[in-house]
């Protein structure tokens, strides 16, 4: 097989991604320099290059792969509860609390990429805001099937307590509070659900 055979170069290409993956989520993406990644993945140089033609073709591929790694994730929770978006919630929030709060959680992948990145035009960050707003809006979807009073509302207060986790999750480690994640979920769902269990009297 020749350097230059198409099988060889998505070989190293997926073992590159790989390495990536890895290094950067756990260290950081500025943290590891591109050296590192091919000594990781143990690949040449130029196969690297061949691959992707920087490290910010390589950050945009590797967000790119955790963005489908994620609402694969989603539409595995969701789907065990087909037509029933209360349940399809409160799924998403349990498997969420488990994620966030397990020893080996370094956060949220876009939210690290978006810290890391403030330039709204490089094409990782690209990749995180895009993530984001697709969260709003399946959020939203699942908010507007409950049929409450304020999807908007809702659809914000349970992304603010997502991220929340996220960040707690990545600062605080298994011992801190996004195992709570669930029940407080529950609480503002129920709060729009049934409105007038929290009005005073």
């Amino acid at each position: 097989m020749s350097p230059a055979d198409p099988s060889d170069r998505q070989s190293a290409r997926d073992r590159i991604l790989a390495a990536a993956n890895e290094l950067f989520y756990r260290e950081g993406i500025r943290a590891i320099g591109i050296d590192t990644v091919i000594e990781k993945a143990g690949v040449a140089k130029m196969s690297l290059y061949r691959a992707f033609s920087s490290k910010d073709d390589l950050i945009a591929a590797f967000m790119a792969m955790r963005d489908k790694m994620y609402w694969q994730w989603w539409d595995g929770v969701v789907a065990r509860h087909p037509g029933d978006p209360r349940s399809q919630l409160r799924a998403l929030f349990g498997a969420l609390g488990k994620r966030a709060s397990s020893p080996d959680y370094r956060g949220c992948p876009f939210v690290n990429t978006a810290v890391e990145f403030p330039d709204h035009a490089h094409p990782g960050r690209a990749v995180a805001e895009r993530n984001k707003r697709e969260l709003r809006r399946r959020l939203m979807e699942l908010a507007e099937a409950l049929r409450v009073a304020d999807p908007a509302l809702l659809t914000d207060q349970l992304m603010l307590l997502m991220e929340g986790a996220y960040s707690a999750g990545n600062t605080l480690g298994p011992d801190g509070p996004s195992a709570a994640v669930a029940s407080a979920a529950e609480i503002i769902i129920q709060s729009h659900v049934s409105p007038t269990l929290h009005r005073p009297a």
